[in-house]
């Protein structure tokens, strides 16, 4: 039993998921007043929200983590950060947000901004979840790598 959890905790895709429901959670919940409804929803159903959110957060960060170790060939590439894997991890990213944040204030109408939201202007793509995907991405790593030289040398 102990094998199989050293053998996840040592997995760069347990810890992306792992660092990015963390850290976007805290985010989406900070971000609750710039979404219409989010704010005057009951607890619970904010709170379940949020979670989906972050959740689809964390798929996206897997999906830009994956870009990233097809053009490094490897998995590791998060262990020495060279500046392609990064730009290909940021890219995916920040692209999959936007584009998701246009499909879902859009053709899906999954969720509308607040008055308060600023927006970029020719997309229209709100300015927090583009800066939560170009802020966010950083301290994940930091915190991947940290927790797999951890799980290394231990």
């Amino acid at each position: 039993m102990a094998y199989k959890f050293e053998r996840l905790s040592g997995s760069p895709e347990v810890n992306m998921l792992l660092f990015s429901f963390l850290l976007n959670f805290v985010w989406e919940m900070w971000q609750v007043p710039f979404y219409q409804g989010l704010s005057t929803m009951d607890h619970f159903r904010a709170v379940r929200s949020c979670t989906q959110a972050s959740l689809g957060d964390g798929v996206i960060t897997l999906l830009a983590f994956w870009s990233a170790a097809a053009v490094a060939h490897s998995r590791q590439w998060l262990l020495v950060v060279t500046p392609t894997p990064a730009l290909i991890y940021w890219t995916v990213g920040i692209s999959i947000t936007v584009v998701m944040e246009w499909l879902a204030t859009g053709p899906l109408d999954r969720w509308q901004y607040a008055a308060a939201m600023p927006r970029l202007p020719v997309l229209g793509t709100g300015l927090l979840p583009l800066l939560q995907w170009i802020l966010l991405p950083g301290a994940i790593l930091v915190l991947v790598r940290r927790q797999l030289k951890g799980a290394k040398t231990g």
